[in-house]
């Protein structure tokens, strides 16, 4: 449970504004791969860092994670921000995508 599609909701309309998850379980190296999506009307508020965020709570609550993986684009400057604002490091390129881990043990709380 939990490591799938989770959506985003918003509190005040009931409306749904975007989507996070995991693409699967943790591998035998305790590594599990995340993503989000916020509609366009609803970016820019904080919604999206603070969905990630506690999705990021949840995923290190499960004692088999030892690390986060994610990917974004290079130019996609607010994705960027929200990465590097939960402590995740810049560990690769490929074209035009940025490569990030959040490992364990450097997890900022």
């Amino acid at each position: 449970m939990g490591w799938g599609v989770w959506l985003m909701i918003h509190i005040a309309d009931f409306s749904l504004i975007g989507d996070l998850g995991f693409i699967g379980k943790p591998d035998q190296t305790g590594t599990v791969e995340m993503g989000y999506e916020v509609l366009s009307a609803y970016r820019q508020q904080g919604f999206a860092f603070e969905a990630v965020q506690a999705l990021v709570n949840f995923a290190f609550s499960q004692r088999e994670l030892k690390k986060i993986i994610a990917h974004s684009p290079d130019d996609h400057t607010a994705s960027i921000r929200i990465l590097e604002k939960l402590g995740m490091q810049e560990i690769g390129r490929d074209e035009n995508l940025l490569k990030w881990e959040l490992k364990l043990e450097s997890r900022q709380l």
